[in-house]
């Protein structure tokens, strides 16, 4: 991976970051300060509880991604080191689904006459899902990788042993 691509990957990982821990710091505020303007058309004070939790999920990406990236840079990531950055994706991709499900179950009551909207998020929900088979995927891609690395370090040694 080139350096010119690792740190455009860096960059936007850290303006992500930056933005989504501001918009928390923002809601938390608006939610602890008693500042919010909620008219009671929609339960606005779950939905941002549930989106601050959607966003720590995504922070939780963006960091195991950013060290997935430091491993690729240092030629490290066909390790078994690697495998807990993966996995932290996996659970951070299943946790941003089920706050993804949690905002369909609040909005589906006010679906009543199109439920149309509350399927296709259900839709939504399950792709996203399905991002995280995706990643387990290739996370089992990375342990044949891994196995193999080992397997060739060990003929390497063998073979060394023999000349």
């Amino acid at each position: 991976m080139g350096k010119l691509a690792v740190g455009a990957l860096r960059a936007v990982l850290a303006v992500v970051l930056a933005g989504t821990v501001l918009v928390q710091a923002m809601m938390v505020w608006v939610l602890v300060s008693g500042n919010d303007p909620e008219d009671g058309s929609l339960p606005l004070t779950p939905l941002r509880v549930i989106t601050i939790l959607g966003m720590v999920s995504a922070q939780v990406a963006l960091v195991c991604v950013w060290r997935l990236v430091t491993m690729v840079r240092r030629g490290t990531v066909f390790s078994p080191a690697a495998f807990r950055y993966v996995d932290g994706v996996i659970g951070a991709i299943v946790a941003a689904a089920l706050v993804w499900f949690a905002v369909t179950a609040i909005n589906a009551p006010g679906q009543r006459e199109d439920p149309g909207v509350t399927v296709i998020m259900a839709g939504v929900g399950v792709a996203i899902l399905g991002v995280a088979l995706i990643v387990l995927v290739l996370r089992m891609l990375l342990a044949q990788a891994v196995a193999r690395d080992v397997e060739a370090a060990q003929m390497k040694a063998e073979l060394d042993e023999v000349i």
